[in-house]
């Protein structure tokens, strides 16, 4: 009777999961776009919500005519804005939105919106191979997303490039190659010895391909100074991590949560940094996050007990990218005590049926999810209690 009860909870929970409303965001084939990918979204001091993503101009594919495109919403996801075109690199790739909110700065006592992207000249497979460039940039806004800065590029102050026929500056050593941001929301710290202090996920890959993705590793960067400087961190010491997503933990701590690109291991890949993401003290699996290789989402949403709570979304399943997945921490990341089921395809069949997702704090009990669904036709919000 016991088993049946637990049996029962769970089927409960995942109904009131899947009962949610799916707001439409971004339509794919709509508002000048074939297709719309790589979801980001950020809420605001005022409670507005911005959501990111890639427009694709001609098609799906990863490389091509693609725009930083943003909407906003002003109750709660509910309804959004016309689109609206942050970044336009005329035919060429603009991509992997990275949006957080400075509301340190003395200068911007309203909060300044930073908006980190890559852009491309080429397929990220030819760009592995040397045939190609990935630069590093952003744009900020001081109006809350209405009005966008001249893009800034801090390609030589975080990135590792080889090529001096292209730009003298771009003579690194270490020849990185492929490089993106996040994909997601970057994060600031809001406590103790880092607090201030902007960090940005990202991978890159290093020298000639290898087998099994190996010259790919995932790392971060930062700025204590709102965006003067950047520093670079150091990489993960695990062969083909890549896309990646950082949270504030407790006691100065950052966690890195990445994506599994080697698929040795169907699970996410977990670093630790007691220094502000400047390093990593432990890289290691979590098994309990299982994925198909893909992106996902980590959130810092509150504390309890003088832990923080930390919200993790993703597919979680170990063959294809389905079952959207809402889970719970209250000790830091090192369990997952709750599991809630945000999306699936009803016969599990459907290829890519809920693929990249971002998360935002709605309130104290609810988490906004934006997320890519039903085979990249949709980018849709949802609202999920979580407690």
């Amino acid at each position: 009777m016991k088993h049946l009860f637990v049996c029962l909870f769970f089927f409960c929970s995942c109904i009131q999961g899947f009962a949610q409303q799916k707001v439409p965001v971004f339509v794919s084939g709509t508002e000048g776009h074939k297709s719309y990918r790589i979801p980001a979204i950020i809420g605001l001091p005022d409670g507005k919500l911005l959501a990111f993503c890639e427009g694709r101009i001609n098609g799906a594919g990863d490389f091509g005519d693609i725009n930083i495109v943003m909407k906003q919403s002003h109750d709660g996801g509910k309804t959004w804005s016309p689109l609206q075109t942050i970044v336009d690199v005329n035919s060429l790739q603009a991509g992997n939105p990275a949006p957080v909110i400075d509301l340190t700065d003395p200068a911007y006592p309203g909060g300044r919106i930073f908006l980190f992207y890559n852009t491309g000249n080429n397929h990220e497979g030819e760009v592995r191979k040397g045939n190609g460039l990935r630069e590093v940039w952003y744009k900020t806004s001081t109006d809350n997303g209405n009005t966008w800065s001249d893009a800034v590029n801090i390609t030589t102050q975080v990135h590792r490039p080889k090529q001096p026929e292209v730009n003298p500056a771009y003579n690194f050593t270490e020849d990185w190659r492929s490089y993106a941001n996040i994909p997601g929301h970057a994060m600031q710290f809001q406590n103790g010895k880092y607090k201030g202090r902007i960090f940005v996920a990202a991978n890159h890959s290093a020298g000639a391909p290898q087998q099994h993705f190996a010259d790919y590793a995932a790392h971060g960067f930062y700025t204590d100074d709102h965006g003067k400087t950047f520093h670079l961190g150091a990489s993960v010491n695990y062969p083909g991590s890549n896309e990646s997503m950082a949270a504030e933990l407790s006691s100065d701590q950052l966690m890195m949560n990445s994506r599994n690109q080697s698929g040795d291991m169907k699970a996410r890949i977990v670093s630790i940094s007691s220094d502000g993401g400047a390093t990593w003290d432990t890289t290691y699996v979590d098994q309990t996050l299982i994925d198909p290789v893909n992106q996902g989402s980590i959130l810092n949403i509150g504390t309890k007990k003088g832990k923080n709570i930390i919200a993790f979304c993703n597919a979680a399943d170990i063959k294809q990218r389905d079952n959207l997945t809402l889970r719970i921490s209250y000790n830091d990341g090192k369990t997952w005590s709750k599991a809630i089921a945000v999306d699936k395809s009803a016969d599990n069949r459907k290829k890519d049926f809920t693929a990249y997702s971002d998360l935002v704090k709605l309130n104290k009990k609810t988490i906004g999810v934006l997320y890519e669904r039903d085979g990249y036709k949709e980018i849709v919000f949802t609202a999920v209690k979580w407690k």
